[in-house]
């Protein structure tokens, strides 16, 4: 039987609920969750691992992560873009996952341009399931795909704190272009 992975886990206050980060030895994410949703993240801890797959133990900011979140909170949007994340998943939900973290900060795209900007036009509701089962909230910023409508659709942390994120980036990003 295989060593269960060694994962860490922290948690840090934020301005809209408190964030439990789950962190593997190398420092690579492997999940991000609000704490009031942190039944979602044990689920797919074993969905991707298996029941007895890893191990959760406390650790104070592991590999730094807690900083960088705490500074994309705190109004430095950039500091979580090169944070290391691995996942378990699906070959599909990973190239979901990859393109989400290439929406840039501020912006939003609809679950159809997501599909169309992997090449898979018709796979919108795959899509959108690979987006609502993202481990990485944040991170890999499911907050920023929105309805074709543009309407603001689910997201595993609510509605309002949905809104509340793409608010702080977009009046992150107006600020950095008014001291540009």
């Amino acid at each position: 039987m295989a060593k269960p992975l060694q994962l860490l886990i922290d948690r840090i206050k934020t301005p809209i609920g408190e964030l439990g980060i789950v962190a593997d030895e190398n420092g690579a994410l492997r999940a991000v969750e609000w704490t009031d949703h942190e039944h979602h993240m044990h689920d797919s801890l074993r969905l991707h691992y298996g029941k007895d797959g890893y191990e959760l133990r406390s650790a104070r900011n592991p590999a730094g992560l807690n900083t960088a979140l705490r500074a994309y909170f705190d109004g430095e949007l950039t500091a979580i873009d090169r944070l290391k994340v691995a996942t378990g998943g699906t070959e599909f939900q990973k190239t979901v996952w990859k393109a989400l973290r290439a929406i840039p900060c501020g912006e939003t795209i609809s679950y159809a341009r997501l599909a169309e900007h992997i090449g898979r036009p018709k796979s919108v509701r795959a899509v959108g399931s690979a987006n609502g089962d993202n481990p990485i909230s944040v991170v890999v910023p499911c907050h920023r795909v929105i309805g074709t409508n543009g309407s603001l659709t689910g997201y595993g942390g609510g509605i309002e704190r949905k809104r509340w994120l793409l608010a702080h980036e977009r009046m992150g990003k107006s600020a950095k272009r008014s001291r540009e």
